[in-house]
């Protein structure tokens, strides 16, 4: 069944109608969530099953990634144009379709095409469902709405491995797609007939400038995995230099334009800039913790992978507990100050991890990994209130899409270090990466407390 709403959505004054479209969207979030992380998990089950290399599964999660990134700021346009709830509710429908498919694929080519269209659904949801929190919960509220966000992305993540190894002791792969179908079409129904309409701006959307957006980022990410990955620079340079044409293209075409796709006009107020710049270095960390972790607690500590699950699973846990608290404060004081205390926080806890003792016990990691969930649950809904709350209405659409390529920037930027440390310090790589992510939290603090003075 979808998510039941929290008690928080009555306290904000909502109308049951918009408790229900708040239930659609954060539903979309579960869906948009849990499939990165069970898809994680089962990778090895899968590979087996289709009798694929570990390097051709990747793609089951590459083709995901790339086509989130490529599409969500055309989405997030289109939702300019046309309103947040239609792109909302077309990306539902892409997704559900696609989790469909995804159980009846037979091969691994096959199954990387479904989580590609799945990606094109997940895009669509993701880039608007900011700017549809900021439709159903009132400004002086809307801290807590953000909130509420951050509190169902933190479960996700958190529960998304546990429910992926459930249902793979209790059946095959196929069924952990299976189950975003009755999701899908329980929130396909509740968005239709409550989600809010809002003012379109109108006008035409551009084919060509949203391609050249999808060619720009979904190159710019291929090469950067590929660099990290140590490829051939004759693999990486045509994904590089068909990053720096289509990008020069696309700013060529959007120059002038008042609502362009790739929004430079928002990146112009200086609270804007350095909330995204902030998102990014702050997910960024995250990744380095999240992609090395589980390496440095089996490789280094010598954990079992049970056991390295639950000690993980604390980081996310933490984020749930104190990103609703974080979104209630972020209505009464400056997000800038909140999220540079989270961040000095997350800082502190990567470094604490970087300096474990050789033998540590299941205390010294928890606390630790609770310091880094505490502070990048501080740091979260009140940087989503300041992207949205810095940006004119009019433009929620294309706020909302920054929101999401920033935080996949961070992440697909983390995980390429990562997996370079390793390539240039073999098991040791695993602390080089916790030290990098405390750099990176270092410069997102930094960045978030310059808002104080913007």
């Amino acid at each position: 069944m979808p998510l039941e709403v929290p008690s928080d959505a009555q306290a904000a004054g909502l109308s049951p109608q918009e408790r229900r479209a708040l239930l659609a969207v954060l539903t979309g979030v579960v869906l948009a969530t849990l499939d990165t992380a069970i898809a994680n998990t089962a990778l090895p089950s899968i590979a087996a099953d289709l009798r694929s290399t570990e390097a051709g599964a990747i793609w089951v999660l590459n083709a995901y990634q790339l086509a989130v990134v490529a599409t969500m700021l055309p989405f997030a346009a289109l939702g300019d144009v046309l309103g947040p709830r239609r792109v909302f509710l077309g990306g539902i429908a892409v997704f559900t379709l696609a989790s469909l498919l995804c159980t009846l694929a037979g091969s691994v080519p096959l199954l990387a095409a479904a989580r590609a269209l799945q990606g094109v659904g997940a895009g669509a949801m993701m880039s608007v469902n900011i700017a549809l929190i900021r439709l159903i919960y009132p400004a002086s509220r809307l801290g807590r709405g953000v909130g509420m966000n951050a509190l169902v992305v933190g479960i996700g993540f958190a529960v998304g491995p546990t429910l992926a190894s459930l249902v793979l002791a209790l059946g095959t792969w196929p069924w952990l797609f299976g189950i975003n179908v009755p999701l899908g079409l329980v929130a396909l129904a509740v968005g239709g007939s409550a989600l809010p309409h809002s003012t379109r701006l109108g006008g035409r959307f551009d084919p060509l400038t949203a391609g050249l957006t999808a060619v720009s980022f979904a190159s710019l990410v291929f090469a950067l995995t590929s660099v990290a990955q140590m490829e051939a620079w004759s693999q990486v340079l045509p994904f590089a230099l068909l990053a720096l044409v289509s990008g020069a293209l696309l700013l060529r075409r959007q120059a002038g334009h008042p609502a362009p796709m790739l929004p430079v006009d928002l990146l112009r107020r200086p609270m804007f800039a350095l909330s995204a710049l902030t998102a990014v270095a702050a997910f960024a960390t995250q990744s380095l913790g999240f992609v090395s972790l589980p390496f440095f607690f089996e490789q280094v500590l010598h954990r079992d992978p049970v056991q390295t699950g639950l000690l993980i699973s604390a980081w996310p846990v933490l984020v749930a507990v104190f990103a609703p608290l974080a979104g209630r404060l972020s209505d009464r004081h400056a997000p800038g100050l909140l999220c540079g205390l989270g961040l000095v926080g997350l800082c502190v806890g990567m470094v604490t991890l970087a300096l474990l003792p050789a033998d540590p016990s299941v205390l010294d990691i928890a606390w630790r990994m609770a310091i880094c969930g505490a502070g990048f649950g501080f740091f979260q809904a009140p940087n989503l209130k300041a992207l949205m709350s810095s940006a004119p209405p009019e433009r929620a659409g294309g706020a909302s899409g920054v929101i999401g390529v920033a935080r996949l920037l961070g992440q697909t930027s983390g995980a390429a270090l990562v997996a370079l440390c390793f390539h240039l310090a073999g098991t040791g790589g695993s602390q080089i990466a916790l030290v990098l992510g405390a750099v990176s939290a270092g410069v997102a603090a930094i960045a978030s407390f310059m808002r104080l003075w913007v």
